[in-house]
């Protein structure tokens, strides 16, 4: 009775309580938002500015081409005949794609910290397909040994246990090397008033996009008086659709408004610095989920390639190290790896596109077949040349072409002229 309580007064909107619901308030429970309103991992969610910027680096990551490469000498090729790449690049399972798989991958790191997914192997060891797991169902614990053991409760309360070498689990932050911190935990305080303000600006509009007033008489109302004059007034002038009507009052009842208005109380200067605030936690440049009121088109561009390197670069480092760390085979270990191609993120304008692959081809660092690649455009006959430049020529020859030694005279033999 104590816990159903509990959950009533952190969820007092909430009417009939869930196995579910009840997890997620125990899970927030110890750190409660100091605005009054309960914050959790799925009522983050419902802010708006939380899940823009959840979805703004999941979709970008999922758009991202995943390859597999095989070492060879200096060089790398891909490597398309892995058995990872069939699972990692093109269907992780039976159900997702590789787009849908990567997002969700990415969306749960962004949301909780930790991406879980158990590995169905082959009989040789092989990697056939990865489960993904709600963070919300899995638990972990170190083992004396140091090894990681995982508990997993399934949707129909069973619950079974898993050693590291059966998960694929990827972490970001994380202070004791188990698990990755939850983000909605630690900025609990900064969306607790975030959706505080989203809240009040409802019910404002509720209210017809007025402050509330004050219904006052001489009169002494006696209390089912009081009830009905209250319930009266909300129920015909509350309310949007019941704003600027016509107020009829009686028993010498005056109404009188309260002159507050929201930028008297900061209400759009405080919605403003705590989207902010959370575009700088989740390092999402401000632009991305719509706000344009600080970029230019001088800055927009420079955002955007630090939103690859400082936002998504993190994400995808910690998901390339774990797939080379408990997906690879050992055989193959630092011979196989994954990459993500930001190629497409990168890209500028065409003028600028266009500026450094004439600098790139110049500087013979590419040929014109791998820039045409890289536009999405076939590779043409004769167009794997690379080019150098004649002031870069040693001795009148390119790099290419090694010189002839000139023949040096022994010096224990007597040379000879001829005429």
């Amino acid at each position: 009775m104590g816990l159903l309580n509990l959950f009533k007064k952190s969820a007092p909107e909430s009417k009939e309580l869930t196995s579910a619901d009840l997890a997620d308030v125990l899970a927030g429970v110890d750190t409660a938002a100091d605005s009054g309103v309960y914050v959790s991992n799925k009522s983050a969610l419902r802010y708006l500015t939380v899940l823009s910027c959840i979805r703004v680096i999941a979709e970008s990551v999922g758009m991202l081409p995943l390859n597999i490469y095989q070492r060879k000498g200096e060089a790398r090729e891909l490597a398309t005949n892995n058995p990872l790449y069939w699972v990692l690049c093109v269907q992780p399972n039976d159900y997702q794609t590789a787009t849908e798989f990567w997002e969700m991958a990415v969306s749960h790191l962004a949301w909780r910290g930790n991406f879980f997914a158990y590995k169905v192997l082959g009989v040789d060891g092989k990697l056939l397909e990865l489960i993904p797991i709600n963070p919300d169902s899995v638990s972990v614990e170190q083992l004396s040994d140091y090894r990681l053991r995982y508990t997993v409760t399934f949707h129909n309360g069973k619950s079974d246990t898993y050693q590291d070498g059966e998960i694929f689990h990827v972490k970001r932050l994380s202070l004791d090397g188990i698990t990755g911190l939850n983000p909605i935990s630690y900025a609990r305080e900064s969306l607790g008033l975030g959706i505080a303000t989203q809240k009040h600006g409802a019910r404002l509009f509720k209210n017809g996009a007025r402050p509330g007033g004050v219904l006052s008489t001489e009169q002494v109302l006696k209390d089912d008086s009081f009830s009905r004059v209250s319930e009266s007034w909300n129920a015909s002038y509350g309310g949007a659709d019941n704003a600027h009507k016509t107020a009829i009052l009686e028993a010498g009842l005056k109404y009188q408004p309260i002159g507050m208005t929201n930028e008297d109380s900061q209400f759009l200067e405080t919605r403003k610095y705590q989207r902010s605030e959370i575009c700088g936690f989740f390092r999402v440049p401000p632009h991305m989920i719509g706000d344009l009121e600080k970029a230019t088109f001088s800055n927009i561009e420079h955002q955007s390639l630090q939103f690859v390197t400082h936002t998504l670069g993190p994400y995808l480092s910690a998901i390339e190290a774990r797939i080379h760390s408990d997906l690879v085979l050992p055989r193959n270990k630092g011979r196989v790896f994954a990459r993500f191609d930001v190629t497409e993120l990168l890209r500028g304008d065409m003028a600028g596109r266009s500026a450094y692959y004439q600098s790139m081809s110049n500087l013979g660092a590419m040929s014109p077949n791998e820039i045409r690649v890289r536009e999405g455009m076939n590779p043409r006959t004769g167009g794997d040349i690379y080019l150098t430049p004649l002031n870069m020529a040693v001795n009148g020859k390119t790099p290419d072409e090694e010189p002839t030694p000139e023949p040096q005279p022994n010096e224990d033999q007597e040379t000879t002229e001829t005429v």
